[in-house]
């Protein structure tokens, strides 16, 4: 029996080899590796695509999170809100760019921060607030935009799982990079335009934030040794950025694939939601996913895991212990029950396979075996 993979990057591959290895030989020819033309070219397709005028290469969705947090100078005991169930990269900026982790609970229908909940984490301390678009759906903006408008903070979409995700405020259709003061991409292979190795961007509006953010990148200064302040070595790869430039142009088409994925699991799986056993991925009815990933809600999750395992059909747990009970953050104080929405999540996701080049008979597959075993009695 073949492997259903959690993702096959070889399967889309096939599609782009052609235009990325074009792009690659240009770069070999030219022999500039670093920054340059072709860096130039994708910070200004990616601002087009999201809707701003500035994007700054990175070297990773990671540093695409910290230098935006960096930029705001924060002195000891400023606080920056988020929530904690999301990849560790987001807290870890914030710690790194010397921010002191605030989290709210999260939404659990979106598993996205809930911006109920984040007024009343702001104290006179608060710098930032960052939502996370997790698993290619949009967090509510329109509060926390009206949030950080009066009350001055600064907003840091954390868009790593979301490019190309929508949602609709006052009427029209924005995207995400469009709605906070800088938004972070990731460039990570598995991302839904992912490259070969690392790499990231900040889309942003302003162009203050720009400059700061291209001085950061380059060990705090644009001018060749000459510095204007301590920064990084976070430049993003030209041939990263060769590869994503030939991707690109696939992005829509691939985000409607996974859509319509999505949308057969969706009616194939309506049956066990109405039993109890499993909860499908909602999906607001003023936002347009890009389903980085389809999570479920399941009954005896990690049992079916393990069937599914067992059966060689890729699944996965995101995430498996939010970001308040792992051990490098006790120092913030937070315990087992403060959060248990994020918590019950952690307890109850599993993603299956979504990916664009995902076959019917694939989809099949996955979705007979996790019918087998909540008819086997789970």
């Amino acid at each position: 029996m073949t492997q259903v993979a959690l993702l096959d990057l070889k399967r889309q591959f096939s599609e782009v080899e052609a235009d990325v290895r074009g792009r690659l030989e240009e770069i070999l020819a030219g022999q500039s590796f670093i920054l340059g033309p072709t860096v130039q070219e994708l910070e200004a397709a990616i601002g087009r695509y999201a809707g701003v005028e500035h994007g700054i290469g990175v070297a990773s969705g990671t540093d695409a999170l910290l230098l935006p947090l960096k930029a705001l100078d924060m002195k000891d005991g400023d606080e920056v809100v988020t929530a904690p169930f999301t990849f560790f990269a987001t807290a870890g900026a914030i710690h790194n760019a010397g921010g002191r982790t605030v989290f709210v609970d999260i939404e659990p229908d979106t598993f996205n921060i809930d911006p109920a909940l984040v007024e009343g984490a702001v104290t006179e301390r608060t710098r930032a607030v960052v939502p996370v678009h997790l698993f290619g759906q949009m967090a509510e903006m329109k509060p926390l935009m009206e949030l950080a408008e009066r009350r001055g903070l600064f907003l840091l979409e954390d868009s790593a799982q979301s490019i190309g995700a929508k949602q609709r405020i006052d009427g029209e259709w924005r995207s995400t990079g469009q709605l906070g003061h800088a938004t972070a991409f990731s460039f990570f292979p598995s991302k839904n335009l992912g490259g070969y190795g690392d790499g990231g961007m900040v889309a942003t509006p302003h162009a203050d934030v720009a400059e700061r953010l291209r001085r950061l990148r380059v060990h705090g200064g644009v001018k060749m040794y000459h510095h204007d302040e301590v920064g990084f070595n976070s430049r993003l790869d030209t041939l990263q950025a060769a590869v994503l430039l030939a991707k690109l142009p696939y992005l829509d088409g691939w985000s409607a694939a996974r859509r319509a994925n999505a949308a057969w699991y969706d009616e194939r799986f309506a049956r066990l939601e109405e039993t109890g056993a499993l909860r499908r991925p909602r999906v607001l009815e003023h936002n347009e996913s890009v389903y980085n990933q389809y999570t479920l809600r399941a009954q005896d999750r990690d049992r079916l895991r393990e069937h599914l395992n067992a059966r060689e059909i890729g699944c996965a747990v995101y995430y498996p212990l939010p970001l308040h009970m792992q051990p490098c953050f006790q120092y913030l104080g937070y315990r087992e029950g403060d959060f248990p929405e994020s918590e019950r999540a952690s307890r109850e996701v599993l993603s299956i396979p979504v990916y664009p080049e995902l076959t019917a008979d694939e989809r099949e597959r996955v979705a007979v075996a996790i019918e087998e075993f909540y008819a086997a009695g789970a």
